[in-house]
């Protein structure tokens, strides 16, 4: 059965339709174009030690490509590892994702050429930029279905691969952070698969909206009560919006 739906303002008709976890998604198409974004390349990586002021620690930040098809589970791309599973990994940040278009900026920035997984992404992504990608957006991937999560928040780790203490700063002052996807239908996917907007909620806020209020050190409650009852932003980051808006009050 067709459907009506809106994407970018407009009304379009839904070809086909996907349930899973009790809700129906359509496929959307603009103005008859569909919606689709190339991936440059997949990543996946094991742990390895860094050297942090004489201390080794372990980090998966290291990913090689992968050119065969890899199967995609609701805890991400199978053959990646996660070190520190407190602070990475889960159901909410199953897969990593960073826009290549920000390369050529931090290669003048630190003055090196970067190689594939630069940030330590599962994929490298071309046309979804954080300030153009909504929270909640889902996506067709191969035989998988992925939903945006939220932001990736950047940590030590990235300054440490790369020799540069500021890095993790220089990615949270100008918001190229990237971001994650939760799985909400596992699949086989492949480097030549593309994403396909199929679903989108466009009064949810873009990762990059979500990341000025993350890091916004007097945001407004408004700011904060919306971010709160995002329904399809990541658990953690909810509680944290939540925190601070209680606090606030105060």
């Amino acid at each position: 059965m067709e459907r009506q739906t809106t994407c970018y303002g407009r009304k379009v008709e839904s070809r086909a339709s996907f349930h899973f976890h009790g809700t129906l998604f359509n496929n959307i198409e603009s103005g008859g174009m569909k919606l689709v974004f190339s991936v440059k390349s997949i990543h996946i990586g094991k742990p390895r030690q860094l050297q942090m002021k004489g201390k080794a620690i372990q980090s998966s930040i290291f990913k090689e490509s992968v050119t065969s098809n890899v199967m995609v589970t609701s805890l991400g791309i199978e053959g990646d590892t996660q070190s520190d599973l407190v602070n990475h990994g889960g159901v909410d940040k199953a897969i990593c994702a960073y826009p290549f278009e920000h390369y050529p900026y931090w290669e003048r920035k630190i003055k090196k050429e970067l190689e594939g997984s630069a940030f330590g992404e599962n994929l490298t992504l071309e046309g979804l930029l954080e300030d153009k990608i909504h929270i909640g957006d889902v996506f067709t991937f191969g035989k998988a279905i992925i939903q945006v999560s939220q932001p990736r928040q950047p940590c030590f780790k990235l300054g440490l691969k790369h020799s540069e203490p500021k890095l993790t700063l220089w990615v949270q002052e100008t918001g190229f952070t990237g971001f994650y996807f939760r799985v909400l239908k596992e699949g086989e996917v492949g480097q030549k698969d593309r994403l396909e907007l199929i679903e989108r909620n466009p009064s949810y806020p873009t990762v990059h909206e979500t990341n000025l209020v993350k890091y916004d050190k007097n945001p407004k409650v408004e700011s904060l009560k919306r971010m709160s009852d995002i329904p399809t932003l990541s658990e953690s980051w909810k509680a944290e919006f939540r925190q601070r808006l209680l606090r606030s009050k105060k």
